[in-house]
């Protein structure tokens, strides 16, 4: 191994040691090595030990092989609401696992992905919703009314696909990689749906967008504020709830007579959204006091709401979730024997048992001849 290599399998010791959060002392004690040793591999200064390699993959939770594959291009969006500016380890190390997964799909399957360009970034909040309106056309959504089955959608008519896993509490709430063809999002599923979708479509956006690079932590939280995040987030509201129908929908409920909790009820169900993006939105379309939009924030759906209000709950994004189009594709490589039954279950994130994989039909016995021949 060259001084170069060394190098770069140092920084890769590095970059995984800084995702697991450890300081260079809790990895080399928990390795038995002294941490000086460490600091020289991480620097390319000292070799490193097939055995010294595997306890620092498995201390690591990485596989040997990782230390050895080129960095996978930057994440270009964060999404963390409630913690913002906090890194993210898991989804990291779960988005470039996602990247590697669907570029070897794709690749193998001959799989073409549709050719949709990118969209002009949008200056105004007024022009985001404009650019939600050709989202919606994108992804071969009416121009009104609520959207579902996301994920498939995104997988199938713009190259972008979407996983959900439960991450958990501390982890941010999505994050999204663009690849050489097509892009890649995770979605944290221990989010209630509202949020995961919300997550989701801000993700379109930069996907749709194609952002460079961005440290997009922080979402802004005030009203009237036009930064980047502001007009990412305004949207994805938009390409959920769509103003126009929202007016309708209000006023049909507001003629039923039904109060405000129920109207947040019913439309916060409608169109899977949360309360607060359903307040948001009822604010900046100009359709709820500022007074009343603190109220819907405050509503919670209960299980009373479900029965008397006759709602269906909702489930998207629930962990775990593979896009079907992605999934179909690795099925078909498993069928046609180009991938062995453990890859299958290794490219379907092991939410598949062995069991569960279909049969593999027989081949006819002059197949022997294609082999050998």
């Amino acid at each position: 191994m060259g001084s170069v290599e060394r190098n770069e399998l140092g920084e890769r010791v590095a970059l995984a040691r800084q995702r697991a959060g450890k300081t260079q002392a809790e990895l080399a004690a928990e390795v038995a090595l002294d941490r000086s040793s460490l600091a020289k591999v991480e620097n390319g200064t000292r070799r490193v030990s097939a055995l010294e390699l595997a306890r620092i993959a498995e201390a690591v939770h990485e596989r040997i092989e990782w230390f050895f594959r080129p960095a996978p291009p930057a994440v270009i969006s964060h999404r963390n609401q409630q913690e913002p500016g906090a890194a993210s380890p898991a989804i990291d190390r779960l988005i470039e696992r996602a990247a590697r997964h669907v570029e070897f799909v794709n690749k193998r399957a001959g799989q073409a992905l549709r050719d949709i360009g990118t969209l002009p970034r949008p200056g105004s909040l007024a022009e985001a919703e404009t650019s939600a309106a050709k989202a919606r056309t994108l992804l071969g959504v009416e121009a009104d009314g609520p959207v579902s089955a996301l994920v498939d959608r995104m997988a199938a008519e713009v190259g972008l696909f979407a996983f959900s896993f439960d991450l958990g509490a501390d982890a941010a709430d999505a994050a999204s990689m663009l690849l050489r063809e097509g892009g890649i999002a995770i979605v944290n599923g221990a989010r209630q749906v509202g949020r995961r979708r919300l997550a989701l479509a801000h993700e379109l956006g930069h996907y749709l967008f194609a952002d460079e690079y961005t440290v997009d932590w922080r979402v802004a939280e005030q009203d009237g504020v036009e930064g980047w995040e502001a007009r990412l987030d305004r949207f994805a509201r938009a390409f959920l709830v769509p103003a126009a129908t929202l007016r309708k929908d209000l006023d049909r409920l507001t003629n039923d007579d039904a109060d405000l909790r129920t109207i947040a009820v019913m439309l916060g169900s409608l169109y899977q959204v949360d309360m607060a993006t359903l307040a948001r939105r009822l604010t900046e379309v100009g359709l709820l006091s500022s007074s009343d939009a603190d109220f819907v924030r405050s509503v919670r759906t209960g299980k009373a709401d479900i029965i008397d209000l006759n709602l269906v709950p909702k489930n998207e994004l629930e962990p775990p979730c593979l896009p079907k189009p992605y999934t179909k594709s690795v099925l078909a490589l498993y069928r046609k024997s180009d991938i062995s039954a453990a890859r299958a279950i290794d490219l379907l994130f092991d939410t598949w048992t062995e069991e569960e994989l279909p049969p593999i039909p027989q081949l006819p016995e002059n197949a022997i001849w294609e082999f050998v021949s």
